[in-house]
Formats: C-alpha cells, sequence, structure tokens
C-alpha cells in the first residue's frame, strides 16, 4: 500500500530555479517501487512516474550504474543498496537512541504496536516503529508511506495546519477508497479534522486497512509547533477507539512530551522532523 510520487507531485511554483528535473526524475523512479511494483518493465515504469520512455530510460540506466537498481531481462528493479540512503537518515537522526526507547515503553505496557510519523504533501512517512504485533495487515515499519487522511498521525498532522494551509490541502486532496469504510468525503472530513484539532488527538478505525484501530497525538517543539505525531494501534474488534482513548490517551500524551524533551536535547533531529 505504499505510494509513490511523480516529479509533478509538488506545486512547480514551489521549486526553486536552481531545481534539478534530471535528479527529481531519479527519485520519483526510486520511489515508484513498492509491494505491488516489486520488478517493472521500462514501459511500467514510465507510465506509473509520468515520464517518457526514453526519459524513463536514462534515469533507469543511471541508477543501475551506481547501483541502486538492477536488471533482469527486460525488468528492473530496486537493488540492496538503495536501504543506505534511508540508514543514513536513521542513524544521523539517532532515531534507535532518541525514539525508539519510548516506542519500547508503550508497547511494553499496552501491546500492539506504535510509531512516530511526519506529514510530506498529503502523505506520512513513518519515521519510527515498534510492534509486537504479527498479523498480515498494511507493513507499518520505518520509512512507510500511507495516504495521511486515512491515519491517525497524518490527520494529528493536518488538524496542527492554519486554517488557510488546511483548505488548501483539502482542496488539492483526491482520496482514494483504502476500504469500504475510509472517509472520501472532504466535507466529513474537514468536520473530523476539526474534532481533531478540538480534542487533540485523532483515532481511526479501518480507514487506511481492515484491523487497524488508532490513536495519536502531536509531537511538538519547543515553540509548540507540531513537528511530528506519535500513535497506538490495536486490532479492530480487541480494541475501541473509546478504549484507547480511556485506557491510552494520558500515557500516550506523556510519551509525547517526554519525545519533545528528547528532541530539545538533539535539535538536529528536531530540524529534520519540522522542514
Amino acid at each position: 500500500m505504499g505510494m509513490s510520487l511523480s516529479p509533478d507531485t509538488d506545486a512547480r511554483e514551489d521549486r526553486p530555479s536552481e531545481f534539478v528535473e534530471a535528479l527529481a526524475k531519479g527519485l520519483a523512479i526510486l520511489e515508484t517501487f513498492d509491494e505491488n511494483h516489486p520488478d517493472m518493465t521500462l514501459s511500467e515504469v514510465a507510465k506509473r512516474v509520468g515520464l517518457s520512455p526514453a526519459a524513463a530510460r536514462r534515469s533507469l540506466l543511471t541508477l543501475k550504474a551506481l547501483g541502486y537498481v538492477g536488471q533482469e531481462g527486460k525488468r528492473f528493479h530496486l537493488r540492496p543498496k538503495i536501504m543506505a540512503l534511508g540508514s543514513s537518515f536513521y542513524f544521523s537522526a539517532r532515531i534507535e537512541e532518541v525514539l525508539l526507547p519510548d516506542l519500547r515503553s508503550l508497547v511494553e505496557r499496552f501491546g500492539d504496536a506504535s510509531s512516530v510519523a511526519t506529514l510530506d504533501g498529503h502523505s506520512v512517512i513513518y519515521v519510527a516503529h515498534h510492534s509486537r504485533q504479527r498479523a498480515r495487515r498494511a507493513a507499518a515499519v520505518a520509512g512507510a508511506v500511507y495516504p495521511a487522511f486515512a491515519t491517525s498521525m497524518g490527520r494529528v498532522l493536518v488538524a496542527a495546519k492554519p486554517d488557510d494551509e488546511l483548505a488548501d490541502w483539502l482542496d488539492r486532496l483526491e482520496p482514494v477508497p483504502l476500504t469500504s469504510k475510509t472517509c472520501l468525503d472532504k466535507a466529513r472530513l474537514r468536520d473530523e479534522l476539526m474534532q481533531v484539532r478540538a480534542n487533540g488527538y485523532a483515532t481511526t478505525v479501518d480507514q487506511l486497512d481492515y484491523g487497524i484501530t488508532a490513536l495519536a497525538v502531536a509531537v511538538r517543539d519547543t515553540e509548540g509547533n507540531t513537528i511530528a505525531a506519535l500513535n497506538t494501534s490495536g486490532y479492530t474488534g480487541l480494541v475501541t477507539p473509546e478504549q484507547l482513548v480511556a485506557e491510552r490517551l494520558p500515557e500516550l500524551r506523556a510519551t509525547a512530551s517526554h519525545i519533545a524533551s528528547q528532541l530539545s536535547r538533539y535539535p538536529v533531529l528536531a530540524t529534520m522532523l519540522r522542514s
């Protein structure tokens, strides 16, 4: 259920004059491989990224020469070297030291799973994750990318936006059904985001995938700005949103506060999350 971004995903007016189109195309190609598309032909890559076959070929061959992409016959696939890009962030941000201890404590207390994520356009990116869950469902691992509107963490992050930015975000949103319960009505979604803002937390049930009931709160920097979100989740049918709020919300908020205090000691990570 990962999402891929084309070079045209961001508004072109936000691009600096020094913007390197070729680099953007190469990164978009790397992002387009996912669990449903582990290997693709040249034409499949070009179609998914929105490039001409010639442009896609140049980028793929460059990435192949660099060791990030492999080729078997007419099909291209990622190579293990791509993992070095993610690990560079993981270690430089000191995720293991700063974030994971708190996630482990939450999971130790409540079981299930806990994650930290940031907002990237209309997606959330999981920065850290810890879980005891083993069932087959949407993979919540560090680096996973999911539609923000369908996740508790995404709703917390979007609800923190100023009114004008939130309205623009909703206007540009193109929701897709992920389950039969996914909210696709923008007016209803806006109402729910307003409720999230009023409550200071978000809950979701089977919005992203069947079996996921989640609760999320904001992680704020020293100036009070929301820079990330923290969640706890369990299996739908075993927990309800009301149970999560009653049993886990105080501890979740306390953990978010502790993470915020940790970030004040590691300003580089706070800057990474904020930007």
